[in-house]
């Protein structure tokens, strides 16, 4: 009798199947599993087999005995795979508009600080200052700030005796002429006298200009004199200065060293203003020049510039 070998045998027939062996499935189908037939022993289902690890290609045997480490076999080939997963992700760049806003504000905000951080360092001329020109500058704030406040009590207290005089026009008067007075002490019309200090200068060598006496002016005025005088020569608001040497004008009148300043102000004032450092004293010694300050409980400015008429300004005043 002949056997087909492609029919499969009935369930407890003479012969059992035997198992097909081991292979690659064939494709889309399920694992077959053997049946017993029922004149085979019953035998205990096996336990499922781990597939062994194979070595990958190219790597060495480990010597008997050794313990593998974990991950020891995955590291070689998982390592090019993670950099070039890292190198796919970095480029191209993918840059969304939400980021390029981001980045423009964030370098935007960067540049202002930067700007502002270099404004704030040069703006600052007080940083390199020594203690003592801080102190000296603190001093003639202060000093300022006193004038001020004399300035707006004197004030206040005309406005008082306005209000308070039973003869207000005598009263306005009155102070209409001291406001005349003062006004003509600092315009150079009337003379004046009062404490303050004389500075001569001395130039041996000629080699003083115009620009020093004029910034040992400005030194006194900053510090509060109120009337100056320059070998007979009234100094006011629109004095100049011009030539040097041998030909040392102020106003267009010639005027020859020593140069003797008589300046009406508070000694303890002027004198500090003229000796800091870096200031005119050493200024006019580094010339060869000599300059010595003098204090006086009284100095007396008498020269005179003569009243000069606007040729268009009128008072506004009724």
């Amino acid at each position: 009798m002949s056997v087909n070998p492609n029919e499969k045998p009935e369930p407890g027939g003479e012969q059992a199947e035997r198992p097909e062996p081991a292979g690659k499935p064939a494709a889309g189908a399920a694992p077959e599993v053997p049946e017993a037939s029922e004149t085979s022993e019953a035998r205990p289902a096996a336990a499922p087999v781990e597939p062994e690890a194979r070595p990958s290609e190219g790597a060495e045997s480990a010597p008997e005995g050794a313990v593998p480490s974990p991950g020891a076999g995955a590291g070689a080939g998982a390592a090019p795979d993670g950099r070039r997963r890292l190198a796919d992700a970095l480029w191209p760049p993918r840059v969304t508009r939400a980021q390029l806003i981001v980045a423009l504000l964030l370098a935007c905000l960067g540049f202002g600080l930067a700007i502002q951080v270099s404004s704030t360092s040069e703006g600052s001329a007080l940083r390199g200052a020594r203690q003592e020109d801080l102190v000296r500058i603190l001093d003639e704030l202060d000093d300022r700030t006193q004038r001020l406040e004399d300035e707006k009590t004197r004030l206040e207290k005309q406005r008082s005796e306005l209000e308070s005089s039973s003869d207000q026009a005598e009263e306005a008067r009155r102070q209409t002429a001291e406001k005349e007075r003062q006004l003509g002490i600092l315009a150079g019309t009337v003379a004046a006298e009062g404490p303050g200090i004389t500075l001569t200068v001395s130039d041996p060598v000629g080699a003083v200009e115009s620009d020093m006496l004029l910034d040992a002016i400005q030194e006194l005025r900053a510090a509060g004199a109120e009337a100056i005088q320059v070998d007979g020569v009234r100094v006011v608001a629109n004095s100049y200065f011009t030539g040097g040497g041998d030909d040392m004008r102020i106003d267009g009148t010639q005027v020859t060293a020593p140069y003797v300043f008589k300046v009406i102000g508070k000694p303890e004032d002027l004198e500090p203003a003229l000796n800091i450092p870096g200031g005119v004293v050493q200024t006019l010694e580094k010339e060869q020049a000599t300059a010595t300050v003098e204090r006086s409980a009284k100095i007396v400015v008498d020269a005179l510039r003569p009243a000069k008429r606007p040729d268009y300004a009128r008072s506004s005043s009724p």
